[in-house]
């Protein structure tokens, strides 16, 4: 490497066209199969030019085909039903959470935002877990590498869901116990992280809940925590046996949630498990105010050999579009800890978590952050290597 490259977390804002489409889905209204398929495809096109024409390095299809980074899985893991009306919360909810107990007024006021339909369902375990979603990734690689064409050489990643993910948003009524449910829903999903990788793509496994089980849990203690991601990572990396590292990029965060953030797990308490996960590449939250002094843990926490941090330089959790020369800063600092070598741009997460005529992000302010991204590691690149 002669520079910093830039990538980002994976879902990008859809076309109105697109969300409306998900939404009428989600409603149980029928929905032609050939427009939708052929508007999903004319998405990802637009995405990924954007995104070259931008200059990132490491591209992906902005997860356009998917209602969210998890719930996809509806449509693809067999021995799952729908719930039952009036089941009550299901799986990883910030409802309750450590957040809400402290700032209940806050999230009253600003945490019902989305318009209504606009979450997928969720659903219960009542068989054993299949995978059967090998026609949906099929048509999402297809439509990767028909956009991307025209630009060969150009890397390119695909999102796919943890397995505690997709066990916090599913709720288990078949398997005895956690353990046995998540590695379960582990060894189904390595289906689709091989046709990933079969492809010739990085796979990106997004695995927000190692994190996040913490805030979401309020009678959880920081070892009680670390207890249950360690077991969550032996699920994942069971699920990515025989994969090489150097294809896998890890990524966690603490969700879409626009709050005070006051109690989220810190990184000092969660890397070494974090490092554990076979993976080449480790993306994470490093922009926002709650966790940006957070570089200073890889002084201590020793970055294996031949692997590469992928902080967060850009955050989903601001409208404010990050200034290049602090982008360069950020990058800056965890080159001189770990190396420039091991180093690559990032964003927080993903900027379109769920399909929504009401974004958390505006997408004008999305494809600022992307360029002002881009534009910040080429600064940090100058610096660097001059």
């Amino acid at each position: 490497m002669d520079r910093i490259l830039s990538t980002h977390v994976g879902s990008l804002p859809r076309p109105q066209a697109l969300i409306a489409m998900m939404l009428a889905q989600q409603a149980g209204r029928a929905v032609d199969a050939a427009a939708y398929d052929a508007e999903v495809r004319r998405a990802v096109d637009d995405v990924v030019g954007r995104q070259l024409a931008l200059g990132i390095d490491i591209v992906a299809d902005g997860e356009e085909s998917k209602a969210s980074f998890v719930a996809y899985v509806n449509d693809r893991l067999g021995g799952f039903e729908p719930l039952p009306p009036g089941s009550g919360p299901v799986g990883t909810s910030f409802d309750g959470s450590r957040e809400h107990r402290a700032f209940p007024e806050f999230y009253a006021a600003h945490g019902q935002g989305r318009v209504p339909g606009s979450r997928p369902p969720r659903r219960v375990c009542t068989g054993p877990v299949t995978y059967r979603g090998q026609a949906q990734v099929a048509a999402d690689i297809a439509n990767l590498r028909h956009a991307l064409a025209r630009s060969p050489g150009v890397a390119a990643f695909m999102p796919a869901a943890s397995p505690a993910s997709i066990e916090g948003w599913n709720r288990n009524a078949y398997y005895k116990n956690a353990e046995d449910y998540v590695h379960a829903i582990a060894e189904a999903m390595r289906e689709e992280y091989r046709a990933i990788i079969d492809a010739g793509l990085l796979l990106q496994i997004d695995d927000p809940r190692i994190t996040s089980h913490y805030v979401v849990n309020p009678d959880v203690s920081i070892a009680e925590a670390r207890k249950f991601a360690e077991l969550r990572v032996e699920a994942l990396n069971h699920a990515l046996r025989g994969i090489p590292e150097e294809k896998v990029r890890h990524h966690t965060c603490y969700g879409i949630n626009m709050g005070p953030r006051v109690h989220d797990m810190e990184l000092k308490d969660i890397a070494d498990i974090v490092l554990k996960v076979n993976a080449g590449a480790y993306s994470f939250e490093a922009a926002n105010p709650r966790h940006e002094h957070e570089w200073r843990v890889w002084e201590e926490a020793r970055l294996p050999e031949g692997k590469t941090l992928i902080p967060g330089v850009i955050s989903h959790t601001t409208v404010l579009v990050e200034h290049p020369e602090l982008i360069a800063d950020r990058l800056e600092r965890y080159a001189k800890v770990v190396g420039r070598d091991h180093v690559i741009a990032g964003a927080d997460c993903g900027f379109a978590s769920h399909p929504s005529a009401d974004p958390e992000i505006h997408p004008t302010i999305v494809w600022a952050k992307l360029e002002a991204l881009v534009a910040g590691a080429r600064i940090a690149s100058r610096r660097l290597w001059r």
